[in-house]
């Protein structure tokens, strides 16, 4: 409670009521400024600042300790409490049958003396009215009616303050921040309301420290060290200037630079208790400041001061000494003294704070808070233009609910009035502290914040304006960490903040396009990321293409497969009637040229973008072609083995195996195929598939996999007859024969036995568009090995050895001895 104190009676401008007027204030007890009156309005104000601020103890007399300076500022807020009085005592409309007076103390910004001076104005008064109107106590609590009802003031509530410096920080981005609270509530509930409205814009505290009421040079020594080795380049500050003053010694000291202090408005008007040489370290310094007002009249009364018009006033002396650096011979303890206090200097000659009526703040609102009283008054007093009520009826609450309702303009055209909290409507200026042309800084608006009724809150920057530590026109970054570039995401590090970060590329697929994203945005399924993981792209659509080396060769192979088996077969027509061509089934052997002229010429079906046509077409091909391959083997075989080992009379089983027999067992098999196919054909859908899976970057373009099981299906049918094939064929090896048909067979059977073999594992094994080049290459291989094998050594003997080309030769000795 005791640290309520401190803001509920350093600033403080109450209201008390004498009702017996033979009850008279002995002014030579009470030293302070007096004016008798009908009412008397009484103030507090950090006129001198003392030497050290300790805790008041309550169990001695509180000790008056010598003060190291004059605040011209706040003897500038008296005088304008004075001024206020006056206007208002002459105002013929206002209060016109009464008088206000005032009883103004000095607390010297020290809590023990202003309890020592409140308990003045309450123990020296008769009756009091012990409200409040607080021209500077901002702290949020006060702003509760059910703990302090009669509690009002003419200066915003923290908590919008606390709003505003957040949106400041929101709006320059930083993200990085220190605080420093001065060790009272003022300090303590500022920096508390303030970190949680950050945090919840993903702002962290660097560090927080307290800023000591008594004097400590190692603890102002730590808050430096700690403001100097921290990476946080933005300082919030919640404090008044006497108990920060330290705190600049000690940061000029150290030379800690390249600082941006966020100064609340408890210091954010006080760059004058910064001595030349400290200034540059401060300049830069955003502060939030009541807006500034106009009060008429106050500058040439403010002129006017004089101490010897009011002899008995102990503060004007002391005011004049400091101003015109002078001392009053009766106050003196020199006898050496040169310049003498006359009384008759002209304070029109001094440029000095306390007649700078540029920019009144805070002497507005002691200015409102008297108007403020004053109006209550007249409320309760008067009934239109007719007195209805005496002073010394007003009852204590009658007076907080007038002023709850006060709605008034003062003569600068400021609009004034309390909320239901007692607190007037949030606005704020932001200053910018710059250094002018003497060294010194000066204060300048860059800025605005206000609160609108309707709940939403407005920052106004002019950052053209701005200028911030080292006079650079670019606002500072404060960050634990740079943000993460787009193509990146952070990662959390454990045991630190949330803005101590670590930034990690996004995985293949993922991309983030912009900074700082906690999670990569998976690309959609037809998209991937690009190089720099920044955007989806389409994915590459990949099959096996003619352009490509391996569709080249493929292409290359088969085009050779189809010139040779045309060559083959033009060989076979042109010497048709020789013994080695007719001695081969000539019937069989074209038809088997046809069916491997098919088969290379169905490899193209394989090469090219898939189409749904395609699908069809090549599984059908194949299949078709190879089952017609191997039922014309097939036929060939069985009839070597017929000629050969049915040699014995009246075995006539040749005759039940004619050419129409021969036909009929290659349309069967064959059929059998067909039908294989147009089941499945039918059955499933056979249309082109995007394959997303076996490159994660391409869109592989295949045919579905029930298409693919029609192959495998199709593939075992054909197994199945040259399995059979190949049996007979190596049964019928050793036949006497010198050119034994049935050996040449065999062989291209186990080559395409082998070939397709091996597809299986192959085919299995491998995902994209090299599955469709391991069926190509099967289909070539055991294409051509038919070929080869079987064709080949009956063309090497027509055309290049002739010779051999007799029925002689072919049931003599074997040509492969020859």
């Amino acid at each position: 409670m005791l640290c309520y104190l401190l803001h509920l009676l350093l600033c403080q401008v109450c209201i008390c009521q004498i009702t017996l007027p033979s009850c008279r204030l002995d002014m030579s007890v009470i030293p302070g400024v007096f004016r008798e009156g009908d009412v008397l309005i009484g103030g507090v104000f950090p006129i001198k600042r003392t030497k050290s601020f300790g805790n008041a103890v309550f169990t001695n007399n509180p000790s008056t300790e010598p003060f190291i300076s004059f605040d011209f500022r706040s003897y500038r807020w008296l005088q304008a409490m004075i001024f206020a009085v006056q206007e208002i005592n002459n105002n013929p409309n206002l209060l016109p049958n009464t008088t206000l007076g005032y009883a103004i103390y000095d607390t010297c910004d020290n809590i023990a003396e202003a309890v020592k001076e409140i308990f003045k104005l309450i123990s020296g008064l008769g009756s009091l009215w012990y409200l409040q109107v607080s021209y500077f106590s901002s702290i949020n609590i006060l702003s509760n009616k059910q703990e302090y009802p009669s509690f009002f003031r003419t200066i915003p509530s923290d908590t919008f303050q606390t709003t505003a410096l957040a949106a400041m920080v929101e709006h320059f981005g930083w993200k990085w921040v220190g605080t420093l609270a001065e060790d009272n509530d003022y300090g303590h509930l500022g920096v508390q309301l303030f970190t949680e409205h950050v945090v919840q814009l993903g702002v962290c505290i660097a560090f927080s420290e307290t800023i000591p009421l008594v004097y400590s040079k190692t603890k102002y020594e730590q808050i430096a060290a700690t403001i100097k080795h921290s990476s946080a380049k933005v300082i919030i500050v919640f404090s008044g200037d006497t108990n920060l003053t330290p705190l600049i010694w000690e940061v000029a000291k150290q030379n800690i630079s390249g600082r941006t202090w966020l100064a609340s408005e408890g210091w954010s008007t006080s760059a004058f208790v910064l001595e030349k040489d400290q200034s540059h370290f401060f300049s830069g310094t955003l502060g939030l400041a009541i807006p500034s007002g106009r009060i008429p009249g106050l500058k040439e009364f403010l002129f006017q001061v004089n101490p010897l018009r009011e002899p008995e006033d102990p503060i004007i002396k002391q005011f004049w000494e400091n101003i015109f650096r002078c001392s009053w011979p009766s106050l003196s303890q020199s006898q050496n003294v040169t310049n003498i206090c006359t009384g008759n200097e002209d304070l029109s000659s001094v440029t000095n704070t306390y007649s700078d009526v540029s920019q009144l703040r805070i002497t507005s609102n002691v200015y409102n808070a008297v108007y403020a009283i004053a109006n209550a008054l007249q409320s309760l007093i008067y009934c239109g233009n007719k007195p209805c009520k005496g002073v010394h009826d007003i009852q204590p609450w009658q007076l907080v609910g007038a002023l709850k309702r006060v709605n008034f303009s003062n003569s600068g055209g400021n609009h004034h009035y309390f909320d239901q909290n007692g607190d007037p409507v949030a606005k704020y200026d932001v200053l910018n502290w710059q250094m002018a042309e003497n060294g010194l800084l000066q204060y300048k608006k860059v800025g605005s914040y206000s609160d609108s009724t309707l709940g939403k809150s407005k920052l106004v920057m002019d950052e053209q304006e701005t200028l911030w530590n080292g006079e650079t026109s670019q606002p500072p970054v404060s960050v634990c960490r740079a943000s993460c570039k787009p193509g990146s995401r952070k990662s959390i590090l454990q045991g630190q903040p949330a803005c101590c970060f670590t930034c990690i590329p996004c995985p293949d697929g993922e991309i983030s396009n912009g900074t700082d994203f906690s999670e990569c945005i998976k690309c959609d399924q037809d998209y991937w990321s690009n190089q720099n993981k920044t955007a989806c792209i389409p994915k590459e659509i990949d099959y096996l293409s003619f352009g490509e080396p391996l569709g080249i060769t493929f292409s290359t192979v088969a085009s050779m497969g189809i010139c040779q088996t045309i060559i083959v077969t033009l060989v076979f027509i042109k010497y048709r009637n020789t013994p080695i061509v007719r001695a081969q089934n000539l019937e069989m052997s074209f038809l088997l040229l046809v069916s491997l002229l098919l088969s290379f010429f169905g490899t193209f079906t394989f090469i090219g973008e898939p189409s749904s046509t395609l699908c069809v077409l090549r599984q059908t091909v194949f299949a078709i072609s190879f089952v017609l391959n191997i039922s014309c083997i097939l036929v060939k075989t069985l009839v070597v083995i017929i000629a050969f080992t049915m040699t014995k009379p009246n075995q006539n089983v040749v005759k039940f195996f004619q050419r129409s027999h021969q036909r009929a067992l290659v349309g069967l098999t064959t059929s059998v195929q067909i039908a294989i196919c147009v089941g499945f054909l039918s059955s499933t859908s056979l249309i082109m598939k995007k394959n997303r899976d076996a490159v994660m970057m391409k869109i592989i373009l295949e045919c579905n996999r029930e298409s693919e099981l029609a192959l495998l299906v199709a593939i075992g049918y054909i197994g199945l007859l040259a399995l059979v094939c190949f049996v007979l064929a190596f049964l019928a090896r050793n036949l006497p024969d010198n050119f034994n048909e049935a050996k040449f067979i065999t062989f291209s059977l186990l080559v395409f036995v082998m070939v397709w073999f091996s597809f299986i594992p192959g085919y299995l094994s491998t995902s994209g568009k090299y599955v469709t080049a391991v069926e190509i290459f099967a289909i070539l291989s055991s294409a051509a090995g038919l070929l080869v094998c079987i064709f080949f050594p009956k063309c090497y003997i027509i055309l290049l050895q002739p010779s051999r080309n007799s029925k002689k030769n072919l049931i003599g000795q074997s040509f492969l001895k020859k």
